[in-house]
C-alpha cells in the first residue's frame, strides 16, 4: 500500500548565521533539484520551520542563541524524525561525539566538498523517509489494535506467542469455541488474512 509519505517532496532546512553560507547552500541544492529553505538562526528555525515534510536539517554547530546542539535537543523533544547534518569550522571532537550520540546523521567540517554534503543529505533524506514510513505503519497498526476488546487482545497475545486455540482457551479460562470466535473477530479488526501478518503487526506494536 502506498503511503502519503511517498508523495511528499523532501525539504532541506538550512540553519546558519552566515548569510554567504546560506545563499551558497540554497544555490547548491537548487542546482541539483532539491527543495531547501534557509534560517538565519536556531531561534528562527524553531519558530518557523515546517517539520511535516520528510527531509533533513543542515545546521551550523556554533551560532548565537540556539546552537546546533540546541536544535537537536528541540527536535528530539518534539518527536521529529528529521536527521541533522552538522556543519562546523571547528574540529570539535567533544561536540561531534555528543551530536552523534544524540542521533546526528553526520558531522562535516568546513570547508567541505559539495559532493560530500550532497551525499550526506541524500543518505539523511532516505533515513528520514524510512523513519516516517515506519511511524505511519505503527500508527495504523496501533489504531487497529485499540479497537480490539480486552478479551480479543488477550487472545491475540496468546496466539501470537504460538499457542493453539485449545492452549489459549486453557490459559484464559474460556472455551475453545470462544477463542475461535474472538480469533475470527480480531483477525478481521486487525485486517490480517493470516497468522503471519498478525504476528508481524504484533511485533510492530512491541517495538514501537
Amino acid at each position: 500500500m502506498k503511503s502519503a509519505v511517498d508523495d511528499q517532496t523532501p525539504l532541506i532546512h538550512i540553519v546558519d548565521d552566515d548569510p554567504d553560507i546560506r545563499e551558497s547552500l540554497l544555490d547548491l541544492f537548487s542546482v541539483v533539484g532539491l527543495q531547501a529553505v534557509a534560517f538565519a538562526s536556531g531561534d528562527q528555525f524553531v519558530a518557523a520551520a515546517d517539520l511535516s515534510a520528510p527531509g533533513c536539517v543542515v545546521v551550523d554547530l556554533r551560532m548565537p542563541g540556539k546552537t546546533g546542539l540546541d536544535i537537536q535537543v528541540y527536535l528530539n523533544e518534539v518527536g521529529s524524525t528529521l536527521p541533522l547534518i552538522f556543519l562546523t569550522a571547528h574540529a570539535d571532537i567533544q561536540a561531534s561525539v555528543i551530536a552523534m550520540k544524540a542521533g546526528a546523521a553526520d558531522f562535516i567540517t568546513k570547508p567541505f566538498r559539495n559532493q560530500e554534503l550532497l551525499t550526506a543529505v541524500d543518505v539523511a533524506i532516505s533515513v528520514d523517509t524510512q523513519r516516517r514510513l515506519a511511524k505511519a505503519e505503527t500508527d495504523e497498526v496501533r489504531a487497529l489494535f485499540d479497537k480490539l476488546t480486552p478479551r480479543e487482545k488477550q487472545v491475540m497475545n496468546a496466539i501470537c506467542r504460538g499457542l493453539l486455540n485449545k492452549q489459549a482457551a486453557f490459559e484464559l479460562g474460556i472455551s475453545e469455541m470462544t477463542v475461535k470466535l474472538h480469533r475470527m473477530s480480531l483477525m478481521r479488526k486487525m485486517q490480517s488474512r493470516n497468522l503471519a501478518d498478525l504476528v508481524r503487526k504484533a511485533d510492530v506494536l512491541a517495538n514501537s
